[in-house]
């Protein structure tokens, strides 16, 4: 690519709830070209082709680290991190990015042992690195596809970036646990509009209320009322890009009777209204 040259692409369909993407792109950075300081909703990946840049992230406890970065890495943000990166001066980077998110996003991420404390990829699998590289830039150049051809991309993306990592950490679960887990996103995806609880997957599933937390928080990283709660919301995020439906009748669709608990729920996860979402986000603004 020339030099200021960007590949830019906004995803155009939000309805893929397990891993989906936002936005993606590539660009070869001018000297000392910078971004931020800023944040994201979403997670934030970076695969550097060649060149060099700087990171500056802030970690668990809020401590703005540096991380000087180079051709063949890459690295991390995650939603809400505060950050800021600049191409270096002398070799300024080329990188491909994808912005990405979903219910399974998190997990995907600390299998693969990522953490605000550790958001740098490196690999000695440079069969497996190169293969990822491979997919991003498909994605990246290819944003005419289908969009079942890129999420079918996004997949393979994750699998090369998963078996390439250091230390990726696999913890073990039994058959009978995959098929309880299963079981409830099923149930949560078929009932989430309906006044439904934790007890109730649990009485579904036939199980004791307390193991059915501890395998599905083992397995997915969040407990069963944070999936729910995320799962409505996401489906919130759909009906108000997508819809004029009202904030009431919204908040009723994805389970929730009083709109004010809808809100508030809301809020807590995106940091702003259901109403300001919308303005910014609605099919119609963009």
């Amino acid at each position: 690519m020339n030099e200021n040259e960007l590949y830019f692409s906004i995803f155009p369909n939000e309805r893929f709830i397990d891993l989906g993407l936002y936005q993606f792109g590539m660009e070869q950075c001018s000297p000392s070209h910078s971004y931020g300081p800023a944040a994201r909703n979403h997670f934030l990946f970076h695969y550097i082709i060649s060149g060099t840049g700087t990171l500056y992230a802030d970690d668990s406890t809020g401590t703005t680290k540096t991380y000087h970065l180079k051709s063949g890495e890459g690295f991390l943000i995650f939603p809400n991190q505060i950050k800021t990166y600049i191409a270096d001066k002398e070799l300024p980077w080329e990188y491909v990015w994808i912005e990405f998110d979903g219910l399974r996003a998190k997990e995907v991420m600390d299998t693969a042992g990522f953490s605000l404390d550790r958001p740098i990829f490196h690999t000695k699998q440079r069969d497996m690195s190169q293969k990822m590289e491979e997919e991003l830039v498909y994605i990246a150049t290819h944003s005419d596809e289908t969009i079942f051809n890129i999420i079918g991309h996004l997949y393979l993306f994750l699998d090369y970036f998963m078996r390439s990592t250091v230390s990726t950490v696999v913890k073990g679960s039994t058959k009978l646990q995959d098929y309880y887990i299963k079981e409830a996103i099923t149930y949560i995806e078929q009932n989430f509009q309906n006044d439904i609880s934790v007890v109730d997957i649990a009485n579904r599933l036939g199980i004791n209320r307390s193991y059915f937390g501890k395998i599905f928080k083992q397995t997915l990283k969040q407990t069963p009322q944070e999936f729910l709660i995320n799962y409505r919301m996401i489906k919130a995020t759909e009906l108000l890009r997508l819809t004029k439906m009202s904030i009431g009748d919204i908040s009723k669709a994805v389970g929730y009777e009083n709109q004010l608990h809808f809100s508030r729920a809301f809020k807590k996860i995106y940091n702003i209204s259901p109403r300001e979402w919308r303005n910014i986000n609605a099919v119609n603004n963009m």
